[in-house]
This record gives structure tokens, sequence and C-alpha cells, in this order.
């Protein structure tokens, strides 16, 4: 049986991992021994190490067929140091054949709305993206020198019933008015571990994909519908201008970027089919 190692294992590898059954002895790297015990009920065997300290990675080398690198960058620098410390011990046995990486459309920037494909040119504009742009140049050269198939799985917002913004909508925070207001992506958190998991199966090397859905919204209409949803006020609508005096700087870097993410790719060689193509097949129900 092939052995798969998953990197970063949060809500979404948990999702991910029951669709992988059978077919994989799984591992799971982790921090902190206390979080072994939810992983080891489905079969996944866990083993401690931190992304931040490279001496702790020597037990991963040459472990695993697979690698599902979800893991995140570090909260500060333009560099994702996690990335290359994984890579290293990667490197020191065993090369994986497959490595899938989880990484995010802010890779793009602002794009004014335009629609974009996987082959639309980089252009980070915040600390965050920049982190990613550099994670994924890290893998596709690795990937390349050392014939190693990589995917690139590019991922908007992620939401799920129990993953909405609520607690803003219930604090009154501010959308903008749309007729300034800038376009956003999504995908259900379900979805994302069928794409990651259609990746594995069927990605072409060294391939970039949108793992995004077939909806096209506006920021604070996401807002508004979830709000509907829940039966809660719809938030309050301000100018771009006085966004930029009242909002904080974590919540501009995403309301500055406007795009809409073409997800044929996905579709056409994933063999995706969704299970939420929008963010209304999700609130519906609730």
């Amino acid at each position: 049986m092939k052995h798969l190692l998953i990197i970063g294992c949060g809500d979404i590898a948990r999702r991910t991992i029951p669709l992988l059954g059978g077919h994989f002895r799984i591992y799971a790297l982790i921090r902190n021994a206390t979080h072994s015990a939810g992983l080891r009920e489905p079969g996944v065997i866990p083993v401690i190490g931190d992304l931040d300290d490279r001496r702790q990675l020597s037990r991963i080398a040459g472990l695993a067929d697979v690698v599902l690198h979800l893991a995140p960058p570090p909260n500060a620098g333009t560099r994702d140091n996690r990335t290359r410390h994984l890579l290293a011990a990667l490197s020191q046995g065993k090369l994986p054949r497959r490595l899938i990486y989880v990484s995010t459309s802010g890779v793009y920037g602002d794009c004014n709305g335009a629609r974009v494909d996987e082959t639309h040119p980089l252009h980070p504009q915040t600390a965050r993206a920049q982190r990613r742009v550099d994670a994924e140049q890290q893998i596709r050269r690795w990937a390349q020198r050392n014939g190693v198939q990589a995917g690139i799985l590019r991922v908007p917002g992620i939401y799920a019933a129990e993953r909405l913004p609520l607690e803003r909508i219930r604090s009154g925070t501010p959308a903008i008015v749309a007729v300034e207001d800038g376009y956003t992506n999504h995908i259900h958190a379900d979805d994302l571990a069928r794409i990651l998991v259609a990746a594995l199966h069927l990605g072409k090397p060294n391939r970039v994909y949108h793992a995004s859905d077939d909806g096209v919204m506006k920021m604070g209409d996401y807002f508004d519908a979830v709000a509907d949803a829940y039966h809660l006020p719809r938030p309050p609508r301000i100018s771009r201008v006085e966004a930029q005096r009242v909002l904080p700087e974590s919540l501009l870097s995403f309301m500055n970027e406007s795009r809409r993410l073409v997800n044929r790719r996905m579709k056409k060689e994933l063999k995706v089919r969704l299970g939420y193509p929008t963010v209304a097949d999700c609130l519906k129900p609730l």
C-alpha cells in the first residue's frame, strides 16, 4: 500500500481523509501530540514535527509516496521558510512521486474584476500573497529538478455551514457600496476536499488549477446572502474611501482585490463535479 503524508492537518485535511480510505496508509505531520487522538480514530498515523524547526523533520524523509501540503506559510516576511524546510526534509530520503500544494488565489492581486485563468500573470499585493508565490516557485523548481509530479491548487475563500462570516455580520462590520464593490470567489470546504483527491489522481505534472466554484458574486452580496439565510440584519454599506478610513488592514487587503476565477481547467482535467456550484446551494437548506 502506498504511503501518503499530510502536512497541515486542519479542517480541509480532516474532510479529505475519509475520501482517501483504502488507497493509502496515511500519515499526518502535527506539532502537538495532544492532537493525535482525533487522527488515530480514522486510521491516521501522527508524526510529531514542526515546520518552523528543520531539525524536527528528519523522520518524514523517505516516508511517503504522496504529499498533500496544506500548511500555511509563516505570519511574517515575504518568504515561506516552512515550505523550504519541508522540501529540504523530503530531499533527504526516497523522493515522493507526487506533491499537491494548496495555495491561494491572492497571488494574482487586484485584477479589477477581470476573468482570470491559470495563465494570468502573478501580482501579489500583500506580504501574505508574496509568501504563497514564494512557496509555489519553490515547489515547482524542486519538482522539476527532482522529477516529482507537483500540482498547485489556487484556492479562493473557503466556506461551509461551519465557516461562514456570522460574527462579522453580527458585529455590523460594513461592506462596500455595490457600485464600488469588488468580485470575490468561493469554494465549499467539502468540494475542496474532493478537488484535492482529484488532483492527486488526475492532475498533470507541475500544473496549476483553480479550486473555485461557479459563482460570480461581489463581496457585499456574499455577506447579504449569509445574513438573509440566518435572518440577520444585512451589513451597512460604505464607500471605498470611508472603508480605507474605518476598517482594519486585515480586512482591506481582501476588499481591495477583485477578480473572477475561471475553473474550466479544473472541470476538464480533474473531472470535478461540484457538490456546491454556488454559495446559494449551501445556504438554501439553512
